[in-house]
């Protein structure tokens, strides 16, 4: 599955912007510099600088995502997606590599935050 179709998935009826605005709530309703923050400063900073950098994209799992956000927030969106906690982090931590990856081609966080952009900036990440 890609990250079109997870993005898909967890945002059910908004499809791949309603999974990036899940994303968002998981992580308080901040953009992308928060979220990356916030996993860097809660022992996943090597993962992300390498989503940021050139080469390959290290992975993060399910457990790391229920560990970093709050559980209430957490339960209550995976309800509201139809989703269990485990599979909803499980899709997050399956998506988030490759929305950062997509994001920073040049290595460096964009001007415009992509999960405040909406659909046409969510395509443009993912053409080809």
């Amino acid at each position: 599955m890609g990250v079109q179709d997870i993005l898909s998935k967890i945002g059910g009826q908004q499809g791949q912007e309603g999974g990036l605005a899940t994303i968002q709530k998981l992580f308080g309703g901040k953009g992308m510099q928060d979220i990356i923050s916030h996993l860097s400063s809660n022992g996943l900073g090597q993962q992300v600088q390498s989503w940021i950098g050139r080469g390959a994209n290290q992975s993060i799992s399910g457990t790391d995502i229920q560990r970093v956000v709050d559980p209430g927030t957490l339960r209550q969106t995976a309800q509201q997606q139809g989703m269990s906690p485990e599979e909803l982090s499980r899709h997050v931590a399956q998506a988030l590599p490759e929305v950062v990856d997509q994001a920073t081609p040049d290595g460096q966080m964009p001007s415009k935050d992509p999960f405040s952009q909406g659909l046409g900036a969510l395509k443009k990440m993912f053409k080809g």
